[in-house]
């Protein structure tokens, strides 16, 4: 089956979501430059990433077919939790998120070129405020040791060990996995890309 679309990530969760909805896709992923910059909000960086990689993807393949990217960070007062570093930074991270609520924003962008050259760019945002119950030092360190906290976003896996953290979600738990699925299939409709139903 030939591919719909082109996925710029090399997330195994943002494959399982396009699976999901059985849209065919290839993957190819180029390395952005993810800092965020001084002052910017989380949700214009999360736009801005989103958007850097698909126009990477799409300038270096110059193919027709469309680009889908995103980007997910999530925010707790105001400030960017990227991905750990180490364990002491995960371990950090994690008890920041304990016992409050945080927002997980993701933003997912959609390029398409004709004759090389782009003709559309369509992008959205998903907002998620998720709640985490109090978790102890022990149990931050036991989760650690899992090493499903590595290469994620806040340092957790809502689909994951970490579910167990989660007192309550108010929004997307798809976007909190990183590709919000009611934003992406509205994108994906603007291309005339057909979703399996």
């Amino acid at each position: 089956m030939k591919e719909q679309l082109i996925l710029a990530s090399a997330s195994p969760r943002r494959r399982e979501l396009l699976d999901q909805i059985g849209v065919s896709y290839r993957v190819h992923v180029l390395e952005v430059d993810e800092t965020p910059r001084s002052l910017e909000l989380p949700q214009d960086y999360v736009y801005r990433v989103a958007a850097a990689k698909s126009a990477a993807c799409l300038a270096a393949l110059k193919c027709e077919c469309p680009v889908l990217s995103a980007d997910t960070s999530v925010v707790i007062e105001g400030q960017i939790l990227g991905k750990p570093n180490d364990r002491e930074q995960a371990e950090s991270m994690l008890t920041q998120l304990a016992g409050k609520t945080h927002q997980v924003m993701t933003a997912v962008s959609l390029r398409c070129a004709v004759n090389g050259e782009e003709k559309t760019h369509f992008q959205a945002l998903s907002i998620t405020e998720v709640c985490f119950r109090p978790i102890g030092r022990k149990e931050i360190q036991s989760y650690w040791e899992t090493a499903e906290p590595q290469g994620k976003a806040g340092a957790y896996a809502i689909q994951g060990l970490a579910s167990i953290f989660v007192e309550s979600i108010n929004g997307s738990y798809s976007g909190v996995m990183g590709l919000p699925l009611f934003e992406t299939a509205a994108l994906l409709s603007k291309q005339g890309i057909k979703i399996i139903i």
